[in-house]
């Protein structure tokens, strides 16, 4: 016997930071929404999101202007705020970025001029024995110091959104793999190992396997994700 469905306005696919962020956003934009998140995995963040580096980043690098610039900087800042107001471990590090020969003079500059049109919280350009005072580990000519970087607990972000998702009225749904998408009832059949979900509108934030799952929806193979794996070395004494 089939089982029946459960009835969603959305359902979003992946619990990593953006599911689960966007599932948030739905309930914070139009209280009383009925949004199941679905999860193949047992826990939220069991891919990329809960192996980063950790990194909140300031903004610096990016074009001024861009929308990259402006996610970064208004990014961060929500971020921290939601951290301090969910008890989520984070720390305000800063960071430094560091010209250790002349010819890195000009980069550094193009660097600060971003950094300031891009609204970069507190950055200053630093000279060496500020530097040092700054970082003792490390030596150069000349550096902008962004104290504003930090570093977070990612997994525990996601862990807080999705604590406030159950909160607001919406439904988590781990060891709950999405199998098939077909039309439905006025929108979307999304069969998982849980069961089937009627939603109107489906949203997948699958991650690697994103390219998977729109081909459920009917969408072309391509374009394909393709993972592929770093390597890190260990300097030598002498090179460090």
């Amino acid at each position: 016997m089939t089982p029946a469905a459960a009835a969603a306005d959305v359902v979003v696919v992946g619990a990593g930071l953006l599911g689960l962020a966007t599932a948030r956003d739905l309930l914070l934009r139009a209280p009383g929404s009925r949004i199941v998140v679905v999860e193949k995995e047992d826990g939220p963040a069991r891919h990329q999101s809960g192996r980063s580096s950790g990194v909140v980043h300031s903004g610096i690098y990016y074009a001024p202007g861009s929308r990259k610039a402006r996610l970064c900087v208004e990014g961060r800042r929500l971020l921290v705020a939601f951290c301090d107001e969910h008890g989520v471990r984070h720390e305000r590090c800063g960071k430094v970025i560091v010209a250790v020969a002349e010819a890195e003079l000009p980069r550094l500059d193009e660097l600060e001029r971003r950094g300031r049109l891009n609204g970069v919280e507190g950055l200053e350009r630093i000279d060496a024995s500020a530097l040092r005072a700054v970082e003792p580990a490390a030596v150069g000519l000349s550096a902008l110091w962004a104290p504003g970087a930090g570093i977070v607990d990612y997994v525990g972000v996601c862990v807080a959104l999705e604590r406030d998702i159950v909160r607001r009225g919406g439904d988590v749904r781990y060891a709950a793999r999405v199998e098939g998408m077909r039309p439905g009832r006025g929108g979307v059949r999304v069969l998982t190992a849980r069961g089937p979900v009627d939603a109107g509108f489906v949203l997948t934030c699958g991650g690697l396997h994103a390219d998977r799952l729109a081909q459920m929806t009917g969408a072309p193979a391509g374009p394909r994700v393709v993972p592929f794996r770093g390597r890190y070395y260990r300097l030598r004494p002498a090179a460090r």
